[in-house]
């Protein structure tokens, strides 16, 4: 059961997010927060595996509520506005995707499915400049990946292909569940605090 807390400052929002994700019979709506300080108390206290984020919200926002977040759970924004401020900033805090509210409410259920695996995703809608903003402002650390074992450079290159974890296992022979724990390695020894942000800073490994 994938456990989740929805944090919007708007009732209606938070209802309406909660009325789809308690149709799925695998995930559980654990919480809602309406500020970002709740968010980050609640999750504390009820270990989501998400967090379905707002970035405007009184008392903190959604993004300094991520980067409080980053060890606790996997956060997933969703919001109305895809500035490129907002997405930057979500994604530098360890965000693991970005959403908007206008997102269908399969692809929503999807996308908390996803992020509960591990994986990271961003709206369709904003990705190419996204990577184009990165790569035109942000150099890869090659120096870096000296830090890397040679298993674990294999899994940030299918990283960087935006392989799932058990793309990665199939790929390099191993079980999802190692996969996994190599990203996470990986992405410890890089600094970095999502697989998104791996794949933008090193395109190419």
């Amino acid at each position: 059961m994938i456990k989740v807390l929805v944090a919007d400052d708007h009732a209606a929002v938070r209802a309406g997010v909660v009325l789809i994700l308690e149709g799925e019979r695998d995930i559980e709506v654990v919480g809602e927060a309406a500020d970002g300080q709740a968010a980050v108390r609640m999750a504390h206290e009820l270990r989501p595996d998400v967090v379905l984020m707002d970035v405007r919200m009184p008392r903190l926002d959604g993004i300094s509520a991520t980067r409080e977040l980053s060890g606790i759970a996997d956060v997933l924004i969703l919001t109305t506005f895809d500035l490129d401020e907002y997405v930057f900033g979500a994604l530098r805090a360890g965000a693991a995707g970005f959403l908007l509210k206008n997102t269908e409410a399969d692809a929503l259920v999807q996308a908390v499915r996803l992020v509960a695996r591990g994986e990271g995703l961003i709206a369709p809608s904003v990705t190419r400049r996204l990577i184009t903003a990165f790569a035109e402002t942000s150099e890869p650390r090659r120096h870096d990946l000296e830090a890397l074992t040679p298993r674990e450079r294999e899994v940030l290159a299918c990283v960087a292909r935006g392989l799932s974890n058990a793309e990665i296992a199939r790929e390099l022979d191993m079980t999802e569940a190692t996969a996994k724990t190599h990203v996470s390695r990986m992405l410890g020894k890089l600094g970095l605090r999502s697989r998104v942000q791996a794949a933008i800073l090193y395109p190419a490994t």
